[in-house]
């Protein structure tokens, strides 16, 4: 008999596990420092796979499963987490994928981020964007800048997200969460009306498609912070995706929108640690300066590294391979690790080669001890360049005390 969905996350959550994916064929499977593990536990029919996600879907969840054969949606379970879920069909049969949601809001020391990106939530407005890979941490990286508006400054911030996964409370601001589907029908409608809701911050969960970003361009040009995500591997990635997704007619009026409104772009991985023991975190920070304003305007995005590798100190910018040495400089990565995931690893050889000496003051303030907890994005390791070896014993692979568990 298959074990209560309550019961398979709370198992998830005491093995330090992030993710717990349910699918026919197969018994539970969790993921443990980015890597899968199946639990001990008999293969599941499609009956009971079924019966395991239905128990908590409400009747309205129910009936519009049925119609799209997929749904978002989080839920909190009192002792345990709040979890973000995803339920699909897959040959036929009901299967389901649920992340963990830490219910604290992490510090920027605890992430591992380095002190400038704290900066960003103090912006005035433009546009904060936060990429990287599904399961780099995005979303948990979000929550900390939110958080500390919402600790330090008297504004209302509203955000529109699918799901809902950090809740927040009120503190020195006003925050109202909105989720599509449960809030407001979808991502266009609710960034229409947000402009007529007073916000002075406004966070997008994602940015997926030419209506979604024009709107955060276009709140962020009318004066108000705006904080999204994007799935892109760097910051001249980032941009080039903002623009490409327009028409050509139109791309020359959205480089200069986004050269007069952007404030910063956090690209982020999770790797694994050299000792095993969990994973941490690679950064790279892109914060314009008048040249790269001025790159962005000519459509010179190739010109931009160059701009961040010479504005490390006086800017506090990061580009990746810095934050890779650093972290190999540190013994928290593997030589093979931080090549093989390098854009330039020719450039990375260089910087190793000169020594710790070269590293930005903002990397050398970075927080870099292990840390307690796991945070919503730091398990799904999907281009984080952990290994997804399935293990078949939990047993091989046993869960670290809590001073060395994941981001």
């Amino acid at each position: 008999m298959a074990l209560p969905l309550p019961q398979l996350l709370k198992i998830m959550v005491d093995e330090g596990g992030t993710d717990l994916h349910i699918t026919t064929n197969s018994p539970p499977i969790i993921r443990v420092h980015g890597q899968l593990r199946r639990i001990e536990h008999p293969s599941l029919s499609p009956a009971e796979t079924k019966q395991i996600i239905y128990s908590i879907l409400n009747d309205s969840q129910k009936y519009k499963f049925e119609e799209n054969w997929e749904l978002d949606f989080s839920f909190g379970i009192k002792g345990i987490a709040r979890f973000r879920a995803n339920v699909f069909m897959q040959r036929g049969a009901v299967a389901g994928a649920f992340r963990r949601i830490p219910y604290e809001i992490w510090s920027f020391d605890k992430l591992g981020l380095p002190p400038v990106v704290a900066s960003l939530s103090t912006k005035p407005r433009g546009l904060v964007l936060v990429t990287g890979p599904t399961g780099s941490g995005k979303t948990t990286t979000l929550a900390a800048l939110i958080d500390k508006v919402n600790n330090e400054r008297s504004v209302h911030i509203i955000t529109i997200e699918d799901p809902i996964e950090y809740l927040h409370t009120h503190k020195k601001a006003m925050i109202n969460q909105r989720e599509l589907h449960a809030d407001t029908k979808g991502f266009p409608q609710a960034l229409r009306s947000a402009l007529r809701e007073d916000p002075d911050v406004v966070l997008i969960g994602e940015m997926r498609d030419l209506e979604t970003i024009q709107s955060a361009i276009t709140i962020a040009e009318t004066g108000h912070l705006t904080f999204g995500t994007l799935h892109t591997n760097s910051a001249s990635q980032t941009i080039n995706r903002l623009i490409d997704v327009f028409p050509p007619h139109q791309q020359d009026q959205v480089r200069t929108q986004i050269s007069m409104n952007l404030e910063g772009i956090v690209t982020q991985a999770l790797l694994p640690r050299a000792d095993g023991r969990g994973r941490c975190l690679g950064v790279e920070v892109l914060l314009p300066n008048a040249a790269i304003r001025h790159l962005i305007r000519d459509n010179k995005i190739h010109q931009i590294y160059s701009s961040m590798q010479t504005g490390q100190e006086k800017y506090g910018m990061i580009t990746f391979n810095q934050s890779l040495a650093n972290l190999y400089f540190k013994r928290q990565i593997t030589l093979d690790l931080a090549m093989g995931v390098s854009h330039n690893s020719e450039e990375l050889n260089e910087i190793i080669k000169r020594g710790p000496s070269t590293i930005s003051s903002q990397l050398k303030a970075t927080y870099t001890t292990s840390t307690v907890g796991v945070g919503a994005g730091a398990g799904a390791g999907a281009g984080a360049g952990a290994g997804a070896g399935l293990g078949t014993n939990p047993g091989t692979n046993p869960v670290r005390g809590k001073q060395f568990q994941d981001y």
